[in-house]
């Protein structure tokens, strides 16, 4: 069994056990987060596609750490004019791990 939810501006597929990285969601470690945007379940081979989410499910999760992603470097420039500009970033992600699908 698994599902695909809609959470950050992405979509990810999960079943239940599954660990991922997610972008930041408020809570602390040991919280449980319930995600309503579900846009597909599949169980036993019977698919249920949501138009545009699945009424009545839900997927549930517990924060096992808020942490940061990789650092990302940004470089600009522009040719012949002595313009440079070097940035970087690091993403804020909430690592999730998946403990149950209901319908």
């Amino acid at each position: 069994m698994y599902a695909v939810i809609k959470t950050g501006g992405k979509q990810y597929r999960v079943s239940e056990g599954n660990v991922l990285e997610i972008e930041k969601i408020i809570g602390t470690r040991g919280d449980v987060v319930s995600f309503d945007d579900v846009l597909m379940i599949s169980r036993d081979g019977d698919i249920t596609v949501g138009k545009p989410v699945v009424e009545g499910a839900t997927v549930t999760g517990e924060i096992i750490a808020q942490t940061k992603g990789p650092k990302i470097t940004v470089f600009k420039m522009k040719r012949r004019k002595g313009y440079r500009k070097k940035t970087g970033h690091r993403q804020q992600l909430t690592v999730l791990k998946i403990k149950g699908i209901s319908m």
